[in-house]
């Protein structure tokens, strides 16, 4: 179940990750490898009704997990013609599928050298 502050909660998962780094874009908290580039976005309410995250997701995972649960995960606007997915934050949350999420997202942008120290540390 979904218990603390889930921004706190998510927060922890992504600058848990080798080289991140964490500063607002478009008014949200968002999340980047060495500073540069994006895997996860906080969307309070941000353009629509929802509390959850965006992040970059491997091709195909974001139509398979919207199909499977649409009222946990969702296309957002902007990111997700690129294959992004939207994950809400304001349903029952089961937060180790949160972290692989996440750790996905991570894995998709971050150079191979982070991965590699990523897997190292896992």
């Amino acid at each position: 179940m979904n218990d603390g502050d889930p921004l706190e909660r998510l927060r922890r998962l992504c600058l848990a990750l080798p080289e991140t780094t964490e500063r607002p874009s478009h008014g949200e908290p968002t999340w980047f490898v060495r500073d540069k580039k994006v895997f996860v976005t906080y969307a309070d309410h941000h353009h629509d009704d929802r509390l959850g995250f965006w992040c970059a997701a491997p091709p195909g995972v974001q139509e398979e997990l919207v199909a499977e649960d649409p009222e946990r995960f969702f296309r957002p606007p902007y990111v997700g013609h690129r294959g992004w997915l939207g994950v809400r934050l304001d349903v029952p949350v089961d937060w180790d599928e949160i972290a692989e999420i996440v750790r996905d997202a991570y894995r998709l942008v971050a150079p191979k050298t982070l991965v590699a120290q990523l897997d190292a540390d896992s």
